[in-house]
């Protein structure tokens, strides 16, 4: 988001109160840093941390799993395996819809105008990303090949996009941007292939019923786009009924977000800009009335795709409210030195470790390396091979979806605070190791093609 956008003199936050002057502006210029929310991420893992081995630990997990009715009539009601959700599922499994459902706008929006439109540009990321998804899910399993802990391996296959981004950031120019677009793509590929993992290997007894209402919502979204409906509260009880329709059949109910994004237009349905202009000249002149400003404001939006004022509506809302209050609810794990000393001999965490911090590496290295010597593909300009192993250590940060995979994973508590010491561990290890690499690499010159690049990265943050 752009942090110079201009703020009238009317609001309150342009105004020159103290407190806007203050507080404000200076909370409002934080928001706007790229790396921002990925800040927010950690203090709130610090928190759920700090909280979960204090005095008042027993609050933490009071709160957390505080069971909350929440029903509409008599025969819709959300329950889990028969009981009320718990707060912690309620984040789990209805506030991270919407961040999914934003990663699924982001996935649409690459393949139709993005770095995934053109094949030959995202064939050596893609496959990088697979590299990253196959060696750690390997490895994890060398650590643990049989009982419940094996049910893991999907877990260090993860790559948090927002806190990988703001990790590389912090480097500035050192970095790229051709391979902050490398780190973004790849980074994108890792999440096509996590929500495939939830979907298919992450779930309960299906209800084939409820997938029949479900199937049909879908079929029934994609009508209304064919008829070019575009009554955003229609498509809003369409969410709610895939939404609800997949809670209630087994699959994982976050996957209504990222079917909903896949399926929002990632083209305007406006394009002619005489058109535009002619809908919202008379407003502008205040020669209108109010259907003339209603026409101009319909026009306005149309002229964006949906994709693109979803995003820009509930990125803040996912990146700044609903991710870390997800940190905060899952990253509570309490820390002793007999949990540490039973982490360190767990295959769980050492599968975790190993995987996401040597298995990104050696996987997203690896299959670059070999894409590039069989001339598959080629190195993004302004790039070698040791900016490759920075972005592939970084790539290991799996934080966000690695937490996500574990809560569906393990029943086991124990279990699940084992695989989370792992994560956050590997987290820390991975932008460590990634810092350290991307900030040994010499800063070269680069060529006139790269620098237009580095113009469309600017447009994109």
């Amino acid at each position: 988001m752009d942090s110079e956008k201009i703020i009238s003199e009317n609001t309150w936050l342009g105004s020159n109160r103290r407190l806007a002057k203050t507080i404000g502006r200076p909370v409002r210029k934080f928001l706007g840093i790229e790396a921002s929310s990925g800040i927010l991420l950690v203090i709130a893992a610090l928190v759920a941390l700090i909280w979960a081995n204090s005095p008042w630990s027993n609050s933490y997990h009071d709160l957390w799993d505080t069971e909350i009715m929440i029903s509409f009539g008599e025969s819709i009601s959300l329950e889990h395996h028969g009981h009320p959700l718990t707060l912690g599922q309620f984040v789990n499994d209805v506030l991270m819809v919407l961040f999914f459902f934003v990663v699924g706008l982001e996935i649409k929006r690459e393949m139709v105008t993005g770095h995934l439109k053109k094949f030959r540009d995202a064939l050596l990321p893609m496959i990088a990303a697979v590299g990253g998804m196959v060696v750690p899910a390997v490895i994890f399993f060398v650590f643990n090949s049989s009982g419940e802990a094996s049910d893991g391996w999907g877990i260090p296959m993860a790559t948090d996009i927002a806190f990988a981004i703001g990790v590389v950031s912090l480097l500035g120019p050192r970095v790229p941007s051709a391979m902050k677009v490398f780190l973004l793509t790849l980074a994108i590929v890792d999440d096509i292939g996590g929500i495939l993992v939830i979907a298919f290997f992450y779930t309960d007894d299906l209800a084939s019923g409820w997938l029949f209402v479900a199937a049909l919502t879908v079929f029934g979204v994609i009508v209304l786009k064919k008829l070019n409906v575009r009554y955003t509260p229609v498509y809003i009880a369409c969410g709610f009924l895939l939404w609800y329709s997949l809670f209630e059949s087994g699959v994982h109910a976050t996957i209504a977000g990222v079917v909903m994004g896949l399926l929002a237009p990632a083209t305007a349905l406006i394009n002619d800009k005489n058109t535009v202009s002619e809908a919202v000249q008379p407003a502008m002149q205040a020669q209108t009335d109010f259907s003339g400003l209603r026409k101009a404001t319909f026009h306005l939006n149309e002229s964006v795709p949906i994709t693109e004022r979803f995003e820009n509506l509930l990125h803040p809302l996912t990146g700044f409210l609903i991710v870390p209050i997800f940190a905060l609810a899952n990253a509570g794990v309490e820390i002793s030195s007999d949990s540490l000393s039973d982490a360190a001999s767990s295959g769980v965490t050492r599968g975790v470790v190993v995987g996401l911090v040597v298995g990104k590496i050696v996987g997203v290295s690896f299959f670059t390396f070999v894409a590039v010597r069989l001339r598959v593909s080629t190195l993004p300009n302004g790039s070698n091979f040791r900016h490759i192993f920075g972005i592939s250590a970084i790539a290991g940060i799996g934080f966000t979806v690695s937490m996500f995979i574990t809560a569906l994973a393990y029943d086991n508590v124990i279990l699940q605070d084992e695989s989370k010491v792992g994560i956050l561990l590997a987290s820390a290890l991975a932008a460590i190791i990634g810092l350290f690499l991307l900030r040994s690499v010499k800063v070269v010159e680069q060529e006139a093609s790269f620098l237009e690049e580095n113009k469309e990265v600017a447009q994109f943050n």
